[in-house]
C-alpha cells in the first residue's frame, strides 16, 4: 500500500508540473539593488536540470545541467538588459540580478526537471528611487495668500499648527519633507 501511494504521489506531482500549476511569488526591489529569486532547493541533484526564462517570450537567461557540468547565464538576451547582472548559485540554482533597473521588471520562471518537474514563477517589480521632496512657498507682498507647491505631482498635506508635509512614496519606501 505504501509503495502505491509513493508512486501515485510521484505521478501526481509530475502531472501537476506538466499542466503548469505553479506558484507565483511577487518580489519588489529598489532600482540599483540586487534581488535573489530563490528556487527553495537546498541542493541540486545529479539528474536535475534547471532553466530560467524571462518575459512573455520566455527568453532563456540561465541554465544548469548537472550531468553535463553546464552552469550558464545568458546576459545578452533578450536585448542586452542583463549584461553582467546575472549570478547563478551552483548549489541551489537560485538566480540573482544585480544592479536592477526598471527594465528588469517582469515575470521570471524557473523549471527544475529531474525526478519531479517543478515550475515556479516570480513577478518582479522594480521601483525607482525617490528624490527627497521639496516644498516651495510663494508669498506675494501684494496679496495675503501664500501657496505651497510640492516638488512631486502629489499635493501638499496640511498637518496641524500651520505645518505641511510633502510625501513621495512607493510600496518599498517613502520620502517626506515637512
Amino acid at each position: 500500500m505504501f509503495h502505491v501511494f509513493v508512486l501515485f504521489c510521484l505521478w501526481f506531482c509530475r502531472l501537476i508540473g506538466v499542466f503548469g500549476v505553479d506558484e507565483v511569488k511577487s518580489v519588489s526591489v529598489m532600482e540599483g539593488d540586487s534581488v535573489t529569486l530563490n528556487t527553495d532547493v537546498t541542493e541540486i541533484h545529479e539528474d536535475d536540470d534547471i532553466l530560467w526564462t524571462f518575459g512573455a517570450e520566455k527568453s532563456q537567461i540561465a541554465k544548469i545541467k548537472i550531468k553535463k557540468q553546464i552552469f550558464s547565464t545568458y546576459d545578452d538576451v533578450p536585448d542586452g538588459r542583463f549584461r553582467d547582472r546575472l549570478k547563478l548559485d551552483n548549489q541551489t540554482g537560485s538566480l540573482t540580478i544585480t544592479d536592477t533597473r526598471t527594465e528588469h521588471a517582469g515575470d521570471y520562471e524557473v523549471k527544475i526537471s529531474g525526478n519531479i518537474l517543478t515550475t515556479k514563477t516570480f513577478s518582479v517589480s522594480v521601483y525607482a528611487r525617490l528624490p527627497v521632496p521639496i516644498i516651495n512657498r510663494d508669498y506675494s507682498s501684494s496679496s495675503s495668500n501664500c501657496s505651497l507647491v510640492c516638488s512631486s505631482v502629489l499635493n501638499v498635506e496640511y498637518q496641524d499648527k500651520n505645518t505641511y508635509s510633502c510625501v513621495l512614496n512607493n510600496p518599498i519606501s517613502n520620502q517626506t519633507t515637512h
